[in-house]
């Protein structure tokens, strides 16, 4: 799940697709599990904006943003998410 690398600085911190994209992933994981699914692990892909291969610094993959000026990290709103889901004990 990716944003383009173009967005603002706000726009880039407010990342409601990728939430809605790992919801409805996530939950879609669940049911298989649920069926019967032999799942041992998940993990985010990417924790971090980075340099892709394929685009360079064209897209934005990562749960926090990171200026590539300075290389300070922000996180996005993904990122209190993904810690809110995780500590979540009714699910």
């Amino acid at each position: 799940m990716d944003d383009p690398g173009n967005l603002t600085f706000p726009e880039s911190l407010y990342d409601s697709n990728r939430v809605n994209f790992y919801r409805s992933y996530l939950k879609e994981l669940k049911k298989a599990m649920d069926d019967g699914a032999n799942v041992s692990g998940y993990f985010a892909w990417s924790i971090l904006d980075n340099f892709e291969w394929l685009l360079g610094y064209t897209s934005r993959f990562g749960l926090v943003y990171v200026n590539h000026n300075d290389l300070k990290r922000y996180p996005k709103l993904s990122a209190y998410w993904f810690k809110q889901m995780l500590e979540r004990k009714d699910s």
